[in-house]
């Protein structure tokens, strides 16, 4: 006799052997922390015409298991939401406290005005220090009126879900700054790094899909470069790999991409992937 155990006395047992299905990457930014163009700037990339070569800062928007999650809120947020037409958003992770990664926050009430709930937010604990610091009137007792409304939820390395989707936390470093890049399914995110070890390396192998920044061609001493960016890909063998968080400083988009090999990309604003 077969004993059908109840799923919902047993959650768990819904992340054990479920039909997997497509998860949607859609890249929100892919331009360093001023943006390209460069305010100012005259040199061919800053004037190119190619809408390929107009990177908002670095934010992605994954959309699996029914659910809508975004990493990193930077300053064009707003406009990102916008242009992409996002009706629900569930929850936002954060890879670290810098401007360029957290100054949407604000933003997040709009989707408080829609849905009439808090937005789950996922952060180390110098992230939210930081958030506090910078958004003082979203946070404690006495907040203001409008203010954005989150449900703060304090991560670290271990891997954590948000209902059934596991997300694996992968240590990098950001110059002397520990950051997070995140696994989800076949999919691996890292953004702002120019360093991860060994141990670290090891949550990443087996992902179909990278996602890594290459800041600019010459080495830098808190992002990879370029070719850093493509060793550490040519050392995981992905079936894709995309860059992001990429300055003026890259090239231009249409001569770079040239040179990849066949598999490997510049991501760039408004590229839509579906990943089994």
């Amino acid at each position: 006799m077969t004993t059908q155990l109840d799923i919902n006395k047993f959650p768990y047992l819904s992340r054990i052997k479920k039909k997997r299905v497509a998860l949607r990457v859609r890249f929100l930014g892919t331009g360093t922390s001023v943006g390209v163009p460069l305010i100012g700037c005259q040199c061919e990339v800053c004037q190119s015409k190619d809408k390929k070569d107009k990177r908002l800062r670095t934010s992605v928007l994954i959309e699996h298991e029914g659910k809508s999650l975004v990493i990193d809120t930077g300053p064009d947020f707003r406009q990102q939401m916008l242009r992409e037409n996002v009706m629900h958003l569930d929850a936002v992770l954060y890879t670290h406290e810098h401007r360029d990664h957290i100054a949407g926050m604000d933003e997040l009430r709009s989707f408080n005005f829609i849905t009439k709930q808090p937005v789950d937010v996922y952060a180390e604990k110098n992230v939210q220090k930081t958030l506090n610091a910078s958004f003082p009137y979203a946070f404690g007792a006495n907040q203001y009126p409008g203010s954005p409304k989150i449900n703060i939820h304090t991560i670290s390395e271990k891997d954590f879900y948000i209902d059934d989707i596991r997300v694996t936390p992968v240590r990098a470093m950001h110059y002397k700054l520990p950051i997070l890049g995140f696994r989800i399914d076949n999919f691996t995110y890292i953004t702002d790094a120019n360093y991860i070890s060994g141990e670290e390396k090891e949550k990443i192998k087996g992902s179909r899909v990278i996602v890594l920044n290459a800041l600019r061609q010459k080495p830098h001493i808190s992002h990879f470069s370029l070719d850093e960016a493509l060793g550490l890909i040519r050392e995981f063998a992905p079936e894709k790999a995309y860059f992001i968080h990429m300055s003026h400083k890259i090239g231009l988009h249409k001569e770079i991409e040239k040179k990849l090999p066949p598999n490997i990309h510049l991501a760039h604003d408004g590229l839509s992937l579906n990943i089994k």
